[in-house]
């Protein structure tokens, strides 16, 4: 019953405590530890071989025990290998530490120390998936507006900050729809994660992202934020049909038109530390003034807090 709970923790999804899958499970274990009380109770009253009997020695085969382990073993690796999730990974574990303590291994000892070692892994996979949920954008693969209060934190000395936005991103959705704005910040995101400069992309919100520069000027950033505006200027994708199917077929359909191409731009602004911002909030705050003058200019620009333009 043990790998059947485990292959049923990797089918679950993200979803609150009170949601009806959660409850399910609840009630799954509940009813495993009432069949386990009932099994106990009919091998110490029933010793005549009956049918009672016999299916209680059919649930407690060792021979039993490990076909289900290595069922529930091939489910998991497959969800694991669908979500590459490191819960499921850390499932994988718990499931072979479950498998030694129960099947292989003698003694309540080294059971116990095998029971020991699955929950560590498993509160280990827990912790790096709450990690992950906290300081990381699902749709972006960026770190998320936490992880960059905690980067801010860290930041002294020289360094530079830029807030980038999609310009006319409302007008994108309502044209292209949801679906096709999700890619172009997808787009948009792998672009800003290979800056230079030793830059960091961070998903601040909605469509506006955050490059952390730690260590180098304003001066010596500006080149590389020109470079990635132009990179997304430049970058054209073909918008993912509704119906477009999930697998490639095979062999391909023929379309009697090519895929429409479109492309998004970014305004950017930058600011680093200074006698009006002293501090890294404070600079934050800077490049979001300059952001909003770079729009005001015509929008597909990088603008420095404090410069003047045209």
């Amino acid at each position: 019953l043990l790998p059947l709970t485990l292959a049923l923790l990797s089918l679950l999804p993200e979803r609150p405590i009170n949601h009806p899958l959660i409850l399910i499970l609840l009630a799954v274990v509940v009813v495993q530890s009432w069949l386990i009380a009932g099994i106990g109770s009919a091998r110490l009253s029933i010793s005549d071989g009956g049918v009672i009997a016999n299916i209680s020695e059919l649930l407690t085969s060792p021979d039993l025990g490990r076909l289900v382990f290595l069922i529930a073993g091939a489910f998991i690796a497959l969800a694991y290998a669908a979500r590459h999730s490191t819960f499921e990974g850390s499932l994988l574990w718990v499931t072979a530490a479950s498998a030694l303590a129960l099947l292989a291994w003698n003694g309540p000892h080294a059971a116990s120390l095998a029971f020991a070692a699955a929950q560590l892994v498993l509160l280990l996979g827990l912790v790096e998936d709450s990690y992950r949920l906290a300081y990381h954008d699902e749709l972006t693969s960026l770190p998320g507006r936490r992880a960059l209060e905690e980067a801010l934190r860290t930041l002294d000395g020289n360094y530079t900050i830029a807030m980038v936005d999609v310009d006319h991103f409302k007008r994108f959705n309502d044209r292209h729809g949801h679906a096709a704005g999700d890619q172009a910040l997808r787009m948009i995101a792998a672009e800003l994660q290979k800056v230079g400069g030793g830059g960091r992309a961070y998903r601040y919100g909605g469509e506006e992202f955050t490059i952390v520069f730690p260590g180098i000027t304003p001066s010596a950033a500006s080149e590389h934020l020109e470079s990635v505006c132009t990179a997304i200027a430049d970058r054209r994708f073909a918008i993912r049909s509704s119906s477009r199917p999930r697998k490639k077929p095979d062999p391909p359909r023929k379309t009697s038109r090519p895929p429409k191409l479109i492309s998004v731009t970014v305004s950017i602004g930058y600011a680093g530390p200074s006698a009006r911002a002293g501090n890294s909030n404070a600079v934050l705050r800077a490049a979001d003034r300059a952001l909003y003058r770079a729009k005001n200019k015509g929008r597909n620009r990088v603008v420095r807090y404090g410069a003047r333009t045209a």
